[in-house]
C-alpha cells in the first residue's frame, strides 16, 4: 500500500495519517489485506479484487446482512463467536473507492491467530465446530437474499467447460506440460451427474464457500476457535461444499501448493474430528440425505480446485496469485493427489460420517 492511499484511508477513519502504520497480513489468493495501526487502534484494510468480485458493493451488502443476523443471534446468546464487522467511514460508507480501486475496513479481532495447515485433531474439531455453529446460526436466514457475488462459483459442470475452453485455446502453449492431469480430470466428470441428482433432494443453505483453516481465528490463550472470517464468498449453496472444503484443506498435512505429493493424504484422525465438529451443531437440522451428501462434497471440492488450478495455469495465471510459473500446476497436482487418496478411503469415510 502506498503512502497516499494509507493517508486517505486514515482520514476516512478520522485518524492522524502521520501516526498510522500498515503491514501486510494476508496469505489469501484473491484480495490484498493489511493491518492498519494508529496508537491503540487497529483495523483490517482490504483491497478487493474487482477482477474476481465484479460488483464489490454486492459483496459488502452480503456481509452486512450476515453481520446483522449474527449480531441478533449473539444478543439472544445463540452465537458464541466473535463477528467480523465492516467499519463505517466518516461519511458512513462501508466501501471506499480510491483511484479506481475499492477498499473496505473491518474490525480487528485481537488476541487471535490463524493457521495455514491443521496441526492436530483437536484444532480440526474446534474449527469444524465453529463452521458448524456459523452454519447453524444462519439456517433461518433466507439464502436467496444474498447476491451471487461470483456466479456459478461451485458449478462443477461450468468449471469443466472452462477447462475445455482453456485446453482448446492453449494460449500460452502449456497443455503439453499437464496432459496427464487433464486426462485424469476429464475422466472424473461423472461427479457432475452425481451432484446434479443430489442437489434436487437437499435444501439450499447460506454457505461460507471457503472453509479453509486460515479463515478461522483461534484464541491466543485458549486455542479455541474465536471467529469465522472472510465472508466474501458467502452465498446460497449446499453444506456439502463447506464440508468438502474443510476436508480438502484440513486433512492433508501439506499446504495446497506442496510438491511432496506422497504426503498429500487424508489424515484419518483429522477427518474424524471434522465430522464430529461440524455435524454436532447441525445434526438436528440435517436429513440423512443431506448428511450423506457431505461425502460427495469431500470428493467434489479437491477435484473442482484441481480443475480450476489447471484452467488458470492454461490461461497464464489470470485468477489466482502465483509465486512462480508452475505454481498453479503444482496446486492442481496437489489437489489431484488428495482426490485420489479420498477415493481410496471412501468406504471408511462414509462409515465415519454416518456412524
Amino acid at each position: 500500500m502506498n503512502i497516499s492511499i494509507q493517508n486517505k484511508l486514515s482520514e476516512q477513519l478520522a485518524l492522524n495519517p502521520e501516526l498510522t502504520q500498515v503491514s501486510v497480513i494476508s496469505s489469501g489468493h484473491i484480495n490484498s489485506t493489511w493491518l492498519l495501526r494508529c496508537i491503540d487502534k487497529q483495523f483490517i484494510v482490504q483491497k478487493l479484487n474487482i477482477e474476481v468480485f465484479k460488483n464489490p458493493a454486492q459483496l459488502v451488502s452480503n456481509a452486512k446482512l450476515i453481520e446483522q443476523h449474527l449480531n441478533a443471534k449473539q444478543l439472544q446468546n445463540n452465537y458464541p463467536l466473535e463477528i467480523i464487522k465492516h467499519i463505517a467511514t466518516q461519511s458512513d460508507e462501508r466501501l471506499i473507492k480510491i483511484d479506481s480501486a475499492y477498499y473496505r475496513i473491518l474490525n480487528y479481532i485481537s488476541n487471535s491467530y490463524s493457521e495455514d495447515v491443521v496441526k492436530n485433531a483437536q484444532q480440526s474439531e474446534q474449527a469444524a465446530y465453529a463452521f458448524g455453529v456459523f452454519a447453524h446460526a444462519l439456517q433461518d436466514f433466507d439464502a436467496q437474499q444474498l447476491h451471487s457475488v461470483i456466479p456459478d462459483f461451485h458449478n462443477l459442470a461450468m468449471r469443466f467447460e472452462q477447462l475445455n475452453t482453456a485446453i482448446t485455446n492453449n494460449s500460452v502453449n502449456r497443455v503439453k506440460h499437464c496432459a496427464d492431469e487433464i486426462e485424469y480430470c476429464l475422466s472424473q466428470q461423472h461427479l457432475i451427474t452425481e451432484l446434479s441428482n443430489i442437489a434436487k433432494q437437499i435444501p439450499l443453505r447460506v454457505c461460507h464457500n471457503d472453509t479453509k483453516i486460515n479463515n478461522m481465528l483461534f484464541c491466543n490463550t485458549t486455542h479455541k476457535a474465536k471467529a469465522v472470517i472472510d465472508l466474501d464468498t458467502c452465498m446460497a449453496g449446499f453444506r456439502l461444499y463447506d464440508f468438502g472444503d474443510m476436508v480438502r484443506t484440513f486433512c492433508s498435512p501439506e499446504a495446497e501448493d506442496s510438491t511432496n505429493l506422497h504426503n498429500v493424504v487424508i489424515r484419518k484422525d483429522i477427518f474424524s474430528a471434522i465430522v464430529k465438529g461440524y455435524v454436532t451443531p447441525l445434526k438436528s437440522s440435517m436429513s440423512k440425505q443431506e448428511q450423506e451428501s457431505l461425502l460427495l462434497g469431500a470428493k467434489i471440492m479437491p477435484l473442482m480446485l484441481s480443475v480450476r488450478f489447471l484452467t488458470d495455469y492454461l490461461n497464464n495465471d489470470v485468477y489466482f496469485k502465483v509465486a512462480h510459473a508452475e505454481h498453479n500446476l503444482e496446486r492442481a497436482q496437489n489437489q489431484l493427489a488428495l482426490y485420489k487418496n479420498i477415493l481410496s478411503n471412501e468406504k471408511w469415510m462414509h462409515e465415519c460420517l454416518m456412524s
